[in-house]
């Protein structure tokens, strides 16, 4: 159990120690008193009114300190990253109308899909990644998903570590050789990737920042958007084929316990949001039990005042 006051209870039980002595000292005055006259003296039975009250004034200190206990409560809880591509590839209308589009729809079905005890926040990723949206309320990430536009090449490797930013909440620094430092374990972490798997950043990138996140207990899913058949897309006046591309997106999921999920039209992609399954976790939840010792405090105080009155006929 915790106090959020604990000087509110010093004083409460300093106060309560107080009428304890004084009751003690009266008790015993009182009872010289009646001896030297012969009466025998109201007797322990009769002061147990008193001790009573004493002892509510004693739980009601308690009360007002504070008090709380943390109690295990299993929930689905945790952080949900939504990392986009926006790559040019990305525009191709293989998936229509194009795979941006059809991803942004699936993105948004799945974080509305989500309880509200899941934060989640957006990276959008081609050459380069950008947290568009920390971890925090649905309406903010759908809104973010819903501002994205096609630019550059394709990233898994930083859109992965821009991720785990996101959820540690600190940059990730990458060395000269791809290595990143261990980042702790977040195992109630979940990153959704949703790409067309064309990666343009170098393989051993992509491979540390899944080592990292296997290491960092956060799974990945992955969704790929488009079809193996592919088409073309226009980029700046030219024509380039592109295809849906599993390998990278499937090694990635596999490597952090994860899933793959091929999406290579609309409806497949609505199917997502009911598809990819959180992890249930234990977290300490604060209880109140002021509520309860004041209760206790208010029987204790009547039942002092009731014994009082009904041997002493006064109420103190």
């Amino acid at each position: 159990m915790t106090l959020a006051s604990p000087a509110l209870l010093a004083v409460g039980l300093l106060v309560a120690a107080a009428l304890g002595f004084g009751a003690v000292a009266v008790s015993r005055r009182r009872a010289a008193a009646l001896a030297a006259a012969g009466d025998a003296g109201p007797g322990r039975a009769r002061q147990a009114g008193v001790w009573l009250t004493i002892a509510g004034i004693a739980v009601l200190a308690i009360a007002v300190a504070g008090p709380a206990a943390s109690l295990p409560v299993p929930r689905t809880s945790g952080t949900i990253i939504v990392a986009m591509d926006v790559s040019n590839s990305m525009g191709a209308t293989d998936v229509a109308p194009d795979r941006l589009a059809a991803a942004q729809r699936a993105a948004r079905s799945f974080i509305a899909a989500q309880p509200d005890s899941i934060n989640v926040g957006v990276v959008a990723f081609e050459e380069g990644a950008l947290i568009t949206d920390r971890p925090g309320g649905h309406t903010e990430a759908e809104a973010a998903i819903g501002r994205l536009k096609v630019s550059g090449g394709t990233s898994l490797g930083s859109a992965i570590i821009a991720s785990l930013s996101a959820i540690t909440g600190k940059a990730i620094p990458v060395g000269r050789n791809g290595t990143v430092p261990g980042i702790g374990y977040w195992p109630s972490a979940t990153i959704v990737i949703f790409s067309d798997g064309q990666d343009e950043g170098a393989a051993s990138a992509t491979t540390a920042a899944t080592a990292v996140a296997e290491k960092a207990g956060v799974r990945v899913d992955a969704v790929g958007i488009g079809t193996t058949g592919g088409t073309t897309v226009d980029v700046d006046g030219y024509h380039l084929f592109t295809a849906l591309d599993p390998g990278a997106l499937r090694s990635i999921a596999q490597a952090t316990r994860g899933t793959y999920y091929p999406a290579s039209n609309a409806g497949e992609l609505d199917g997502i949001a009911s598809t990819i399954k959180l992890r249930l976790t234990v977290t300490s939840q604060r209880l109140p039990l002021a509520g309860a010792f004041i209760a206790l405090a208010l029987v204790l105080l009547a039942a002092g005042s009731v014994l009082t009155v009904v041997r002493s006929g006064r109420v103190i």
